[in-house]
């Protein structure tokens, strides 16, 4: 085993779930060697090409990390970890919502203006037989410009922006992939849809938290309907222009809005949740030209945060 590869007790949570071998037509290559070569490149940022021989041919390692982003594989192992997680009573649904931007590497663009179905598809090609048909999954529509493929320009360039939910353990419950020049506000709803984490039996996922924690950005009128909607309670300032803006208009204004000073400092776990994401080097610097293949990325290393918590 190599500095940064699964460990046992790691890969005995993971075998379970793994695609089965031995399909019609071949073989899969080992799961355990190709995981952890994608983990290494994940963890290192390096070519797919340098990768060191161990880990077999650079080909087999690409294509299937490829595949798996594209048929929702990391998305479905990183939930069956969540699901283990929560039956054991170790998640804290205290849940903070926040954002940041990736530089994207110039490599990064011009992909071509073709839908993620069609990329996909066209991955099976020379591919690992055993897995029929490939799916979009519930990330960017991709599609190829810019935009399609969730990049955009902000003032650290060319940049894609990870917005997140963490749990009070700093470890991410939910990840969407914008391009950089997206405000935070907007994204609140889309973000906090994506929590479910499935239960262990018979029973509906889990979407909703216990308490939301998130930063001025989100302080939108709209945002705190939603959350009174759907009966969440949260902890978000208020900013000094809706402060005033409340006040001139008197009665009309409504109430102020409650805020727990010091619960709200239980949001730097999403911050540190960031940090730990972009320990990754492959997650801090986006290389990938398709948005769902960075997800995958992305959400690869959020898997190993959950196993290694």
């Amino acid at each position: 085993m190599g500095r940064g590869d699964l460990t046992n007790a790691e890969w005995d949570r993971l075998e379970s779930f793994l695609p089965p071998g031995g399909a019609r037509g071949g073989r899969w290559s080992d799961h355990r060697r190709v995981i952890n070569g994608v983990l290494y490149r994940v963890r290192t940022g390096v070519q797919w090409r340098d990768l060191p021989e161990r880990f077999g041919p650079w080909e087999t390692v690409y294509k299937r990390h490829r595949r798996w982003s594209a048929d929702g594989t990391w998305t479905m192992l990183l939930s069956q970890i969540q699901a283990a997680e929560d039956a054991a009573g170790r998640i804290d649904w205290d849940v903070s919502v926040d954002s940041t931007v990736v530089r994207a590497h110039q490599h990064a663009a011009g992909a071509r203006k073709a839908s993620t179905a069609t990329d996909s598809k066209g991955a099976r090609s020379g591919d690992e037989p055993g897995r029929s048909g490939v799916a979009e999954t519930g990330g960017p529509a991709g599609g190829g410009g810019q935009v399609g493929e969730c990049l955009g320009r902000s003032r650290g360039g060319f940049t894609t922006k990870i917005h997140l939910a963490a749990d009070g353990r700093c470890r991410p419950l939910a990840l969407l992939l914008t391009p950089g020049h997206y405000g935070d506000g907007p994204q609140f709803e889309r973000v906090l849809e994506q929590v479910a984490v499935p239960r262990i039996g018979v029973g509906r996922p889990r979407t909703r938290p216990d308490h939301v924690l998130a930063d001025k950005a989100y302080t939108s009128r709209r945002n705190r309907r939603y959350l009174r909607r759907r009966g969440i309670r949260h902890t978000i300032p208020e900013r000094l222009d809706q402060q005033r803006h409340r006040k001139n208009r008197g009665s009309r204004g409504g109430r102020p809005t409650g805020f727990d000073s010091e619960r709200y400092k239980k949001r730097n776990t999403v911050e540190r949740s960031i940090n730990r994401l972009k320990g990754f080097r492959a997650v801090a610097t986006r290389y990938e030209k398709r948005a769902y293949i960075y997800l995958g990325t992305v959400t690869l290393a959020a898997l190993i945060i959950w196993l290694r918590t």
